[in-house]
């Protein structure tokens, strides 16, 4: 049954607010419901045991097993397949599961990875922690287009890029560092959390892979773990090849809730980076505040490049307050219209210093050497009318 944004239907391709309704989704049957159901069977049967065979063997379409594929869940992944304009796309139990699946798909004893130094602190963790373990060589640069360029060129087997980065909101040179992979032969996979397809396609751009924790702006509404990662058919088989195995499959309830609010995807990323915008200049000039880090500033040292990368500029503003961590621990507690907790990307605008969302699992000394200041506020804004969001920092700034 063709999917409604078939492109084989349609000589035109749809927009991206289209495919964030549509996408993914098959044509219902006659009389059947409208929306994605939920398949919640652990196994899927077969009076027919060539035909069972054939599935098994990935000759036939179906399902055997929710731990490989789930009808409920391929429609999640389809739908981000079709809006980050990937070939394949493969589903994880959270965003981390994709990262840490991806990585350990490609890297093996002896290979050597490129990556900065201030990726999510989960991923940064990985790359301090985890992979040495397995004896991978690991190079961390500082977030700087030439000295990524540089560390690249000694060759690796994997870069991995994180623009804008969490939570400093640093900006990389995609197609500059893409083609730097490219000639020393390297996957390259960029986290595109923060921006989304709506606001950057890193595959248009020449990356290998995308990955997403769709926890954040995915979903949206703060109800469900999951990741995905999308890219070329070959090598996503491979990571879905490590994940059927390993086991950090997506449950259907989790893709049903990540369907459901990705039909409002682009509604929301629009009005949250307008609102982010709006925000980052009005605290450019706030007493309190020392410093903001907001790429859509013509200030911010990666406006340009932003500019010329990215469609909007994201719903995420960090800031430093004058006074450090102790104005933070002043302020936070003041804010209306905020939760203060360890997620972002939701409906609600919410809030928190490194040490306790972004960076929670690493040590003070860890988030210095990756250049977050410890009074830093990573403030995410939601969809409530700006002018309010503007209010509650001033009234929770000024005193």
């Amino acid at each position: 049954m063709p999917e409604r944004n078939d492109p084989t239907t349609s000589a035109r391709t749809p927009g991206p607010g289209t495919t964030s309704v549509w996408g993914g989704e098959a044509e219902p049957a006659q009389g059947a419901g409208t929306q994605v159901p939920i398949v919640r069977s652990v196994a899927f049967g077969y009076r027919d045991v060539a035909q069972w065979e054939a599935v098994g063997r990935g000759e036939a379409p179906g399902d055997i097993y929710s731990r490989n594929t789930n009808p409920t869940v391929r429609a999640f992944e389809r739908k981000i397949q079709q809006l980050e304009g990937a070939e394949s796309a493969t589903s994880f139990a959270s965003g981390m599961a994709a990262i840490s699946n991806t990585l350990f798909t490609f890297l093996a004893p002896g290979d050597r990875v490129v990556s900065i130094q201030d990726t999510y602190g989960g991923t940064n963790k990985l790359f301090l922690e985890f992979l040495p373990r397995q004896s991978v060589e690991v190079t961390l640069c500082p977030t700087d287009d030439a000295a990524v360029e540089a560390a690249v060129a000694g060759g690796c087997k994997v870069l991995y890029l994180e623009t804008p980065t969490n939570p400093t909101l640093k900006i990389l040179d995609l197609a500059r560092l893409v083609e730097a992979g490219r000639r020393v032969g390297a996957v390259t996979v960029v986290d595109n959390t923060f921006a989304t397809p709506i606001n950057q396609r890193p595959l248009d751009l020449g990356a290998d892979l995308v990955v997403h924790s769709a926890t954040k702006f995915l979903g949206g509404h703060a109800d469900a773990l999951g990741g995905a990662v999308c890219g070329g058919r070959d090598l996503v088989a491979r990571i879905y090849h490590y994940r059927e195995i390993t086991g950090a499959a997506l449950d259907p309830t989790a893709a049903y809730l990540l369907l459901r609010g990705m039909k409002t995807l682009q509604l929301r990323i629009e009005r949250q980076g307008r609102s982010a915008l709006a925000i980052a200049r009005h605290l450019g000039g706030h007493p309190a505040v020392a410093r903001v880090h907001y790429p859509g500033l013509d200030t911010d040292p990666g406006h340009a490049v932003a500019r010329k990368q990215m469609r909007g500029f994201g719903g995420i503003v960090s800031f430093e307050l004058i006074g450090g961590v102790e104005a933070m621990r002043r302020a936070l507690p003041r804010l209306r219209y905020a939760h203060r907790a360890a997620n972002l990307g939701s409906v609600e605008t919410v809030v928190g210093p490194p040490s306790t969302t972004s960076h929670v699992e690493a040590t003070a000394e860890e988030r210095e050497a990756a250049g977050i200041p410890e009074g830093l506020v990573r403030y995410s804004a939601g969809i409530e009318d700006p002018e309010d969001l503007i209010a509650d920092l001033d009234q929770a700034l000024g005193g």
